[in-house]
């Protein structure tokens, strides 16, 4: 299947020669375009593309004409609790009366109560609650996603939203990768001797998840009031033990070592980042780990903001991601996140494309395969409706200006 794209105002994020997997400091400011070009797809991978004068005469099965309108590669989404049985608005309204998320946490709300709604619902129920939410995210111009567990917090319900998290791979044309965050809280029943916990992750659930080959990633929520770096130390050795990637939750209620201990253990990322002092900064320098903030998280929260133009001045890479889930960050659209990068964090757009699709496909995994147009890479792009530049796209929060989605090749 060819698939010919034509008359691009401008194809925006593109990539020639060496490809990078990510960018960090200065380089985050850089963004090459082509206006008045092609894209040429072929069985599900980018071909060619261009300036349409240089276009040569060729059969194709398809033709698009996006006259007036721009091409960008898909947003990749590195940090989702998309699969989850129950909203959680009335905690919402808790939070307005001026409850924090620890005080909600501590009487049983928040992940607690999303476990136990999730040990009430049905695979397939989950299954298609989550399908109906992949659908929205394709829609709104994500193209690659990472998805926990988490809201099990027992080996069976913590399997169960695992093996949705595989259906939900075989079934959409979504890149998804999968996180098993059996350490997201503290279930009521060990609150005061929490290391049992934390040996019922090791011991049960880290060698079931392995067995079926469920998890990508390994995840720990390391923060004040969750797990300590200790705990969080044993259960990473454990799932790099078991050939699963570590991934950090860290920061985003104090200054907890998250950062530190994701860096020592090769963390592909460490993520929220809402308490940052300069010696995490330091800390990450030179590494492989990606700083992934959460601006939806922060935002509704109304937490601290994690000091995202400081980082990048450090050198340092940035990866903003959607964070979507019931309790903290009930958004699924990452063209809000890339508003916000600009708005709240002073990114230039430029960055903030970088901080949501190149810079997040390496927090997954997937910068090779995905974050720019290049040559061989998966052809997951969208078509805007007609917008004056590509400034538009972060300047206006309150649309959806996505019109047509492909991914791998095939629109959707």
């Amino acid at each position: 299947m060819r698939t010919l794209i034509k008359n691009i105002k401008e194809l925006a994020q593109v990539e020639t020669g060496q490809l990078k997997l990510r960018v960090q400091g200065k380089e985050m400011a850089q963004m090459k375009t082509v206006k008045n070009a092609y894209l040429i797809v072929e069985n599900g991978v980018i071909k060619e593309f261009g300036e349409m004068t240089n276009l040569k005469e060729q059969t194709f099965d398809r033709k698009v004409d996006a006259t007036g309108r721009m091409v960008f590669p898909s947003f990749c989404d590195s940090h989702t609790h998309l699969v989850y049985a129950n909203s959680r608005e009335h905690e919402f309204v808790d939070k307005i009366r001026g409850l924090s998320y620890e005080e909600i946490a501590k009487r049983g709300g928040g992940i607690l109560n999303s476990a136990k709604a999730t040990a009430a619902a049905s695979e397939d129920q989950l299954y298609d609650m989550a399908l109906q939410r992949l659908n929205e995210v394709m829609r709104l111009g994500t193209g690659a996603i990472e998805i926990k567990s988490g809201y099990g917090l027992t080996t069976e319900s913590e399997l169960k939203l695992l093996r949705v998290i595989r259906r939900l791979k075989e079934s959409s044309p979504l890149t998804i990768k999968s996180n098993f965050l059996g350490a997201h809280g503290i279930p009521m029943e060990y609150r005061g001797h929490q290391e049992d916990y934390v040996d019922l992750v090791i011991n049960e659930m880290i060698p079931r998840v392995a067995d079926e080959g469920l998890a990508d990633f390994i995840d720990v929520f390391c923060d004040q009031g969750f797990f300590t770096v200790e705990d969080t130390a044993r259960i990473l050795e454990a799932g790099i033990k078991y050939g699963m990637k570590p991934k950090i939750h860290a920061n985003e209620m104090a200054v907890s070592g998250g950062v530190q201990v994701g860096v020592k253990y090769g963390a592909i990322s460490v993520d929220h980042l809402e308490q940052m002092g300069d010696a995490e900064i330091e800390c990450l320098k030179g590494t492989e780990t990606m700083p992934t903030i959460l601006p939806g998280c922060a935002f509704f929260l109304n937490l601290p903001l994690s000091p995202a133009r400081k980082m990048i001045d450090a050198g340092l890479p940035v990866a903003m991601a959607s964070d979507y889930n019931p309790g903290t960050a009930p958004s699924n659209n990452m063209q809000l996140i890339l508003s916000m990068a600009c708005i709240r964090y002073r990114l230039t757009p430029e960055e903030a494309f970088n901080a949501t699709t190149l810079n997040t496909a390496y927090a997954m995994g997937v910068s090779d395969q995905l974050g720019t147009i290049a040559v061989g890479k998966k052809a997951n792009f969208y078509i805007t409706k007609p917008i004056s530049s590509y400034e538009y796209m972060p300047y206006s929060f309150g649309e959806n200006k996505v019109e047509r989605v492909f991914l791998n090749g095939v629109e959707v």
